[in-house]
């Protein structure tokens, strides 16, 4: 038996930190949405029981570290499963990229077991079997556009974006989620109006949709990488209507709202950086099969 599954990339309109909770994760209020950027994530019976995880990037574990194989341990323990299962992981999202490319492996992992194993499970109970592997996995299991409270476990689904482009740019660095959150100063970051953004997204208003833009992790990372600054920076001068960081970088990305505009931002950025993508928007909630 085999299945495969698609795993977006999501990205951040609206990222707001609220303060420092006792569990040591920060209370955030941020709006999510998915887009057409996506790994692929086949899953085949073994006929021996464990858990193999096979991808072509070396960035990828192979082990336990894998959320991918996390979700499988999690099923096998929690259900009682006494099958082997091989993962295989086509990465098109760029590794530790602030994409949730590793959030959505595992997300894609429940929700094809869920499928191959027969367990019968609903969306809300892969999601809330997601938020014990990580933060944006309940967020990626029900993909689609969505209000994400508490750590980002807690989701409430909103209007989806208007169709546009989005342009996204990656530089060759890694950024550290834990120092970017450490380094963070709440007393003193310019919160988004989160609440607009829900408004304008509910009304389909593209314009009040990019001026409400706003991630408050950018004033750390701007600040610790220049070149994350700078090909925002870029973007904006090559014509994009709206730039912004995704989750904790360091990929950046635009909104273009009308195609003819597109190559100028697209090639204009390939000259600063060499993981450059234009997609589009999804934001449509996941269904099972």
């Amino acid at each position: 038996m085999r299945v495969l599954e698609k795993a977006p990339a999501k990205i951040n309109l609206s990222l707001d930190v609220l303060h420092k909770r006792k569990d040591g994760f920060h209370e955030v209020k941020m709006i999510m949405t998915t887009i057409d950027l996506a790994d692929r994530v086949e899953l085949v019976d073994l006929p021996y029981d464990e858990i193999r995880i096979i991808s072509h990037n070396r960035f990828v574990p192979d082990d336990q570290r894998n959320l991918a194989y996390q979700a499988a341990k999690l099923l096998k323990d929690r259900f009682k499963i006494r099958k082997g299962i091989s993962i295989s992981i086509t990465k098109t999202i760029p590794v530790a990229a602030g994409l949730a490319g590793g959030s959505s492996d595992a997300a894609a992992t429940l929700r094809g077991l869920n499928r191959l194993w027969n367990l019968g499970l609903t969306l809300d109970e892969l999601a809330n079997l997601g938020a014990e592997i990580g933060s944006d996995v309940s967020f990626c299991v029900y993909g689609g556009t969505a209000l994400a409270t508490g750590r980002g476990e807690i989701i409430q689904h909103i209007t989806p974006p208007p169709h546009c482009w989005v342009v996204l740019a990656k530089p060759t660095i890694g950024v550290s989620t834990a120092d970017v959150y450490k380094n963070l100063n709440i007393n003193s970051i310019h919160h988004p109006y989160v609440e607009g953004m829900i408004e304008a997204l509910k009304i389909g208003d593209y314009d009040q949709i990019c001026n409400l833009m706003g991630n408050v992790l950018e004033s750390v990372t701007l600040h610790m990488y220049p070149e994350v600054a700078n090909i925002k920076d870029q973007m904006k001068r090559f014509g994009a209507d709206a730039v912004l960081m995704s989750g904790s970088g360091p990929t950046v990305f635009g909104l273009v709202q009308y195609e003819s505009r597109l190559p100028r931002v697209y090639n204009g950025l390939r000259g600063f950086c060499d993981q450059v993508f234009a997609v589009r928007m999804l934001g449509e909630r996941n269904c099972l099969d």
